[in-house]
């Protein structure tokens, strides 16, 4: 389908009000979702390729300035040129849990507070809470606080509804 010729660009859509945007015919906004989706498919790839090369232009110095401070993680300044490059590589740290339960356990059975050592946390798997008993599931509303996530639209053409 063509467009009116002053059909706004991605680019002019960044400074047009949202009501605005709002009031453009639906086949309009479904065209400008496509576009905006395929720029941000886009610019994802870009930006990985990017990072790539400066990984491969900068990693070994950022290595090897890690070293001679004598660490594996954590950020470095390195000179080139005009600039100073800042190469940060933080450190993510996991723990197995199954560990972490028998040592939380091990504590607690020599007498001492595992809070003192350790953050615990209870999560529920809303599919098992869903599945549970009713009685079981009134026993811990009171500990249940639901909240939504961002609204997220896709127009599609009739043809594609499922």
């Amino acid at each position: 389908m063509t467009f009116p010729q002053n059909t706004p660009s991605i680019d002019q859509l960044i400074n047009l009000p949202a009501g605005e945007i709002a009031q453009l015919p639906v086949e309009l906004l479904a065209a400008l979702q496509r576009e905006i989706d395929a720029t941000a498919k886009q610019m994802k790839a870009v930006t990985a390729r990017f990072s790539t090369a400066l990984e491969v232009r900068y990693a070994a110095r950022a290595a090897e300035a890690r070293r001679a401070c004598g660490k594996d993680t954590g950020t470095v300044r390195i000179v080139d040129g005009d600039f100073t490059v800042v190469a940060d590589l933080p450190k993510r740290v996991e723990w197995d849990q199954a560990k972490l339960a028998a040592m939380v356990e091990r504590i607690r059975a020599a007498g001492e507070d595992p809070a003192e050592y350790v953050e615990i946390s209870f999560k529920v798997p809303e599919r098992a809470y869903v599945a549970w008993p009713e009685a079981i599931r009134q026993g811990f509303e009171p500990a249940r606080t639901v909240k939504t996530g961002t609204l997220k639209i896709d127009l599609l053409p009739q043809e594609d509804r499922a």
